[in-house]
């Protein structure tokens, strides 16, 4: 029996249809459609890339050079994104049995840590330009950091809606919100060029802009962080979804208890259920699966019982 199990699934290996749910045509339409909306903002985000470059070259702006840079990071994090979207959407196989959901997890967690590592470069190219000051053409820069705003704005408008339910497009989303702002100090420190002729404003303008992603890239790493390292979601209190579940009839105790983000959204418990009740057990994890869902958002559940004599030895409520 064992053996005709092991061919079946080593025959299921490349065949994730067996595992996943029925395909919803009507989600599958509207993830598409994002799928278009990243493709075109990254079309935009590169053709903008070069124009700044070449208008930073021109006009001798390391600010301008700066939001070039940033944004070609912009194109390049949509890129990640946008694979990762529909990696995510692969089922569950053989092979990947949780199916590929962190896959947008971890282009957040690629994303965030490339924009940590631009804004540590930037910071260094300011002190440098800080250090010994060079000429800026501030029409130059006014212009093209103009553009650039309207093109961010635009990117951004494309993937906000997107950004509100997934880690992923949130960290792309933050990649074009913090240049569109960034484009806004450029053009600032342009006009102060044109009227007051202060140079210092450009490299000290590439230091805000560093500052300023670097916080953040912060913010958006910790709860990247959490999921893949296992964390309980921060807005769920294990201490009273356990008293909730001790509560139930027949219910003795709980140990081995673990709380963690399946993915992005959904949330997983996994836990021994100590009873009195080994006849009700049916009726029992059924009410235990409501409480968990209706009060607690937890969809998955893995719960095993256990009677008195049967109890681990010295275990730990939570974890192992």
């Amino acid at each position: 029996m064992a053996r005709k199990a092991s061919t079946q699934l080593a025959n299921l290996r490349g065949a994730p249809h067996v595992f996943g749910m029925p395909h919803d045509h009507s989600h599958d339409h509207i993830e598409e459609a994002g799928d278009r909306r990243v493709a075109l903002a990254i079309l935009v985000n590169l053709a903008l890339t070069v124009a700044q470059i070449i208008g930073g070259v021109f006009a001798g702006s390391l600010a301008l050079i700066a939001d070039a840079i940033h944004n070609l990071s912009d194109a390049l994090s949509l890129v990640i994104a946008f694979f990762a979207r529909r990696i995510s959407r692969r089922p569950a196989n053989a092979d990947m049995t949780f199916g590929y959901g962190r896959a947008e997890v971890v282009a957040a967690l690629v994303n965030y840590t490339t924009l940590i590592v631009i804004a540590l470069y930037l910071m260094a190219e300011g002190v440098q330009r800080l250090l010994s000051p060079s000429e800026v053409e501030g029409w130059t820069v006014v212009i093209v950091a103009g553009i650039a705003l309207i093109v961010d704005a635009v990117t951004a408008l494309l993937i906000f809606g997107m950004s509100k339910s997934s880690m992923n497009m949130r960290a792309a989303f933050l990649h074009n919100l913090t240049d569109a702002m960034a484009s806004v100090a450029v053009i600032v420190s342009g006009i102060a060029v044109l009227l007051y002729d202060w140079r210092l404003v450009d490299p000290l303008v590439t230091l805000g802009i560093s500052g300023y992603i670097l916080w953040h890239a912060a913010m958006g790493l910790k709860p990247v962080i959490r999921v893949l390292m296992l964390a309980a979601p921060e807005d769920v209190d294990l201490a009273d979804v356990i008293a909730d579940l001790e509560a139930v009839n027949g219910v003795e105790s709980l140990h081995h208890v673990h709380l963690w983000h399946m993915g992005e959204k959904d949330i997983s418990l996994q836990a021994h259920v100590v009873t009195s009740s080994p006849e009700g057990a049916h009726s029992m994890k059924r009410d235990l699966r409501a409480i968990l869902e209706e009060r607690h958002g937890i969809t998955h559940s893995v719960l095993e019982l256990e009677t008195a004599p049967d109890v681990c030895a010295d275990a730990r409520v939570v974890g192992h």
